[in-house]
């Protein structure tokens, strides 16, 4: 199939005024999130950020479409750090992502051992997020090939970016998910915004859509503009729904902004060219009269002073101990088994012997 160009929201799919509320809300709360987490790597309460800001409506829509649960008949996510506001949209408490920024050993995602925005939550089948660049793709086949034999109606999510598409992980998703006759329940999502740290994209893709490397492999595929939450929220639906009930992948690409550059080691500072989704759906939403500027000022300051006091907590809480840096690095070990001798049952052989 080519490409489509998913840009309409069909009319039996148009949100209402309080679904688009809720979407800006969320949309707000991720980003004045990651501005938070920001001022703390900045303040010295972390050594490193990488997040979304920019994302927001592409990632709030995807959230609020999970099927969110544990097990095979639930949405498995490989997502990457750039999905905090899916995470948001899931249900995640903010303050679990200053306790990663801050390396507190209250962190639920790693206990304080990762840097921020790299979620596990396993009862929502969230995988752990990793920091090498795009393992999640050459990974999610697994869930989605158990998915392909438990069946139901569940599927596997991954996500990554434009730039982390030049890796060979996700020609092997390609295959893994397209192989004739074993087509796996997979929604590969790319989200581009146009850059690689600091290579511009148009210096290193000589196709029109990332998505189109989906049409060799008889893939569906399509594009959508991430900026826009109903455009998104519609995209995504289509592409769920074609990937559950068909069983089989779909590629879908989001063009997203890129708000505070690749991450705190590029300034993290706002970028005034770059289209910003908030500014734009709140526009929409006070044409429409659904929402004012004085509201969305009022929200805004509200959620700053949230956060603020979120992170203030945060200092206050403790440390990892050392005696635990070496815990979860592999399966703990179960206490031996030993027989009436004292002697451990694993020495044993058939017949008593040695």
């Amino acid at each position: 199939m080519s490409t489509t160009l998913l840009q309409e929201t069909r009319s039996e799919g148009k949100l209402g005024k309080e679904e688009l509320l809720r979407m800006h809300e969320l949309m707000l709360r991720a980003r004045l999130l990651e501005e938070r987490l920001i001022r703390m790597q900045k303040q010295g309460d972390g050594y490193f950020w990488i997040g979304g800001p920019g994302e927001e409506a592409f990632n709030v829509a995807l959230g609020l479409l999970v099927h969110k649960g544990e097990g095979l008949d639930y949405d498995y996510l490989h997502l990457h750090y750039r999905s905090s506001a899916t995470m948001l949209a899931m249900g995640a408490d903010p303050m679990d992502a200053m306790r990663q920024m801050k390396s507190t050993a209250t962190d639920p995602y790693s206990g304080g051992r990762n840097f921020v925005n790299h979620y596990s939550i396993k009862k929502w089948n969230v995988v752990p997020v990793s920091s090498p660049i795009e393992v999640q793709y050459s990974m999610a086949p697994g869930t989605a090939l158990a998915q392909k034999r438990h069946g139901g109606k569940g599927l596997t999510i991954v996500q990554g970016g434009d730039a982390g598409t030049a890796e060979g992980d996700f020609a092997t998703c390609l295959i893994w998910a397209s192989r004739p006759g074993v087509e796996l329940p997979m929604l590969i999502i790319v989200t581009n915004n146009q850059y690689g740290i600091s290579t511009p994209a148009g210096t290193q893709h000589g196709e029109r859509h990332i998505s189109d490397r989906g049409k060799a492999f008889g893939m569906k595929t399509g594009v959508i503009d991430g900026n826009d939450p109903e455009l998104a929220y519609a995209g995504i639906k289509d592409a769920m729904d074609y990937v559950r009930k068909e069983r089989k992948p779909f590629v879908l690409e989001a063009t997203v902004s890129r708000l505070y550059g690749h991450s705190s080691s590029s300034g993290a500072n706002y970028v005034t060219e770059e289209a910003d989704c908030i500014t734009k759906f709140e526009q929409k939403l006070e044409q429409a009269g659904h929402l004012s500027r004085a509201q969305a000022d009022a929200m805004k300051k509200s959620v700053t002073d949230e956060y603020l006091e979120m992170s203030k907590r945060v200092r206050e809480e403790p440390q990892p101990e050392s005696k635990v840096a070496f815990e979860h690095i592999f399966k703990e070990a179960e206490p031996a088994q030993h027989n009436a001798n004292g002697r451990p049952l694993s020495d044993q052989t058939e017949g008593g012997g040695h």
